[in-house]
């Protein structure tokens, strides 16, 4: 159900063909929901099967053709009714705070290059969300540009707040999670002294780091 209204609220903005939806998905709501690229093709036959979406066939070059989609006013309805109903937050599955529960039986050695990788990975995360949140304000995001130049322009301060306040729980989050790592790597070398010092020396953390995210 997700995907299919992540699918839609692109098209919200824009009529795109699959291809440009692929690429606007990583950059946009892919931040908020993943899905594997091989999933939004069938996806999208789903939805113009149901009259959510319409797709019209383009040139492309010469000789070549591609199918644009739009969504339809079904859609849209569609899309503001799962908008309108409330959801109840669903417990989460982490596998992070499932090792760390359980790190007395790990080498202290591999616990805490688990953690100095999670580090990384969530402060680079931290750092990318801002930098999307800052563009979105700003107005240099092009997706957004696109919805803003087809909506009046009393909405668009909505429109782009309450995007922001998405990323800003990405942001929190991820900075949390940061946080979280940091507390697990003081923790580690309070009950192993001396044991950041080998891990730097030994240059073990560093291997880690690459096979973070």
């Amino acid at each position: 159900m997700h995907l299919r209204l992540a699918l839609m609220s692109l098209l919200v903005a824009q009529p795109m063909t699959g291809f440009d939806i692929k690429r606007q998905f990583d950059d946009s709501v892919g931040y908020f929901w993943h899905a594997p690229h091989t999933q939004i093709y069938p996806e999208l036959r789903k939805l113009e099967a149901e009259g959510l979406i319409e797709g019209e066939e383009v040139a492309r070059g010469a000789r070549g053709r591609k199918t644009r989609y739009h969504i339809t006013e079904s859609g849209r309805e569609q899309l503001r009714a799962w908008l309108n109903t409330v959801e109840e937050p669903r417990r989460d599955r982490d596998p992070y705070k499932l090792r760390a529960a359980n790190f007395e039986l790990a080498n202290p050695q591999s616990a805490y290059a688990q953690l100095r990788a999670h580090e990384r990975h969530y402060s680079r995360e931290a750092a990318l969300y801002e930098g999307v949140r800052e563009n979105l304000l700003a107005r240099r995001v092009p997706l957004l540009q696109a919805r803003l130049r087809i909506t009046p322009p009393e909405e668009h301060e909505a429109i782009i707040a309450f995007r922001a306040y998405a990323y800003s729980g990405l942001i929190r989050r991820a900075r949390g999670e940061v946080e979280w790592a940091r507390e697990g790597l003081q923790l580690l070398e309070r009950l192993n002294p001396g044991l950041a010092e080998s891990q730097e020396a030994s240059g073990a953390t560093v291997g880690a780091d690459k096979h973070a995210g």
